[in-house]
């Protein structure tokens, strides 16, 4: 990502530079539109809380038969994982990484890598979105 006005700036500065300046950009990473579809044609209602990452935990996973959506709906389930994270832990906030990956950053400091998890998710079931929320929540 090369943004000339940061001149030499490291990338990680450009990171942490990008990621107090995400207010419109933290909307945009709540929308879900895959997930949030899926999820209203099972009957659940995503509403950015951690009950809802455990009603997403109890779907039948009728999205692995479309092995071309899978990657996408997994997309989709780290964002909105990252968005129930943002929106309910306090001192969470949204990071982007030098590449351009969203990542949460927890007021420890610690980063969660919220695609991978969702990827991993959607893919085998394992960790439960809740569970991965429960063990954030505690940090």
């Amino acid at each position: 990502m090369n943004i000339p006005f940061l001149g030499n700036r490291s990338k990680k500065y450009r990171a942490a530079v990008l990621a107090e300046d995400l207010g419109g950009i933290a909307e945009l990473l709540s929308e879900c539109e895959l997930l949030r579809s899926q999820a209203a044609r099972q009957g659940i209602g995503l509403d950015d809380t951690a009950a809802s990452l455990e009603a997403l935990d109890q779907l039948p996973p009728r999205w692995r038969e479309d092995e071309e959506n899978l990657p996408w709906f997994g997309h989709d389930a780290g964002l909105y994982l990252g968005t129930v994270v943002v929106r309910t832990v306090p001192g969470a906030v949204w990071m982007i990484w030098p590449g351009g990956e969203p990542v949460v950053r927890l007021a420890s400091g610690r980063e969660v890598d919220v695609i991978t998890a969702g990827r991993e998710w959607a893919a085998t079931g394992t960790p439960e979105l809740s569970q991965l929320y429960a063990e954030v929540a505690e940090n």
